[in-house]
């Protein structure tokens, strides 16, 4: 969403933290591995096998029902005292600082095990690469926060699990600061270290090229919403991931690749003005959007008729525009939580796991593969290591339950 439920809540945190997001907390299984470019990267936790015959479609049908890992590694504080290219260094500089700036704990092993535990077969690990990072406009990422990462990715891998790594909130910042061919080079840089890293890994490890950002302006007023030329620059933005990614060779050849939507927006994703971008891998490309019943939300219409219509109606968009062609549709972001406060006074449905319930029931029987958006202490304890509401984990056991 492009305002998370938390988002009050880490501002204030952030705010009242004296050094500017800066965390004395290092503990956990964080930031000591060796980075940098490897070209046997692989995890004692990931064999590096990719199945024969595997497709998108196939993989969409494996993952489940998945959870973000968010207000996490994509967490950044933006320092406006200097010429700004999206590059951070803040507090001790450690890959903590940033993990814990939006008030997230530090994610261990046993929490990566309690999502499994859970039902989740999916991880999604949204990911600000410009932390830790100079401030040079080379856009090369810290060797440091790059290997923890990759610490997160082989929890995900020990326990068998999808796990989804992407450019989360970084693309927007280049996007609001750059022209765009200094943005078209700057993915391309990103993306190329990204996937170099993590070439020798299988094809539980998914690539999502970029989060909400697409089709921002770098201005406002610079385009009309929708427009022609806004249209062909989300598509450019799409292209150089993929044609950066399969360059890289290994196993990122044939990896499976989810292109991100125009602003994630479903209505914007299905305009026919949004193209996937060719491949030269086949049928390994999903499509990425957000938030099924994402209007009903915000103007506080859950639980009534007309947020069920317009969610079937959303997941019809998708299924004609995408599905029918063979594209799965990854709804990356999904609510967890339905606070009553965004509910209809003539709701229907009054109970947050029913609701949540009725959407995942929704993409599941669609055969999209829902994320859910959470932060930390949201729907699931990161320091307990499970869902907090009993009626939310019979909500993700029973669903988890049919992909058994």
């Amino acid at each position: 969403m492009k305002k998370k439920l938390s988002l009050l809540i880490s501002i204030l945190f952030m705010s009242a933290m004296l050094g500017g997001c800066s965390s004395g907390n290092t503990s956990g299984s964080g930031g000591t591995a060796s980075g940098g470019k490897s070209s046997s990267n692989a995890s004692e936790f990931d064999n590096g096998e990719m199945r024969s015959d595997f497709n998108a479609m196939t993989c969409a049908k494996e993952m489940g029902v998945g959870i973000n890992l968010g207000n996490t590694f994509e967490a950044y504080w933006e320092d406006t005292s200097r010429e700004f290219t999206g590059a951070q260094t803040i507090g001790e500089n450690t890959p903590q600082n940033y993990e814990t700036c939006w008030g997230a704990v530090v994610t261990t092993p046993e929490c990566i095990d309690g999502m499994k535990a859970a039902g989740f077969r999916t991880v999604r690990i949204p990911v600000y690469w410009g932390n830790m990072m100079e401030n040079d406009g080379k856009y090369q990422i810290n060797s440091e926060y790059l290997a923890r990462i990759k610490e997160i990715v082989d929890d995900c891998r020990k326990n068998n699990m999808y796990v989804i790594v992407n450019i989360h909130h970084y693309d927007e910042f280049l996007i609001k600061h750059q022209d765009k061919e200094e943005v078209l080079k700057a993915v391309g840089i990103l993306w190329e270290q990204i996937a170099d890293y993590f070439k020798d890994y299988s094809d539980y490890l998914v690539f999502e090229g970029y989060n909400e950002a697409l089709g921002t302006p770098r201005n406002e007023g610079d385009w009309a919403e929708r427009s022609d030329e806004a249209y062909a620059y989300v598509n450019e933005m799409n292209q150089v991931f993929v044609d950066t990614v399969r360059k890289t060779g290994g196993n990122n050849t044939e990896r499976i690749l989810i292109a991100s939507g125009y602003w994630t927006n479903i209505d914007n994703t299905t305009n026919e003005n949004f193209k996937m971008p060719s491949d030269s891998a086949s049928d390994k490309m999903m499509v990425s959007v957000h938030y099924i019943d994402n209007a009903m939300f915000w103007t506080n219409q859950v639980g009534n008729q007309k947020w069920l219509q317009y969610s079937t109606d959303q997941c019809e968009e998708l299924k004609n525009r995408f599905t029918a062609e063979n594209i799965p549709v990854f709804v990356g972001e999904c609510t967890a939580v339905y606070p009553k406060s965004n509910f209809a006074g003539n709701a229907e449905y009054t109970e947050s796991s029913e609701c949540l319930q009725m959407v995942l029931d929704m993409a599941v029987d669609y055969g999209f593969v829902p994320v859910l958006w959470d932060t930390n202490d949201n729907f699931y304890s990161r320091t307990e290591n499970k869902i907090k509401s009993d009626s939310d984990q019979a909500v993700i056991t029973e669903i988890a339950g049919r992909f058994e």
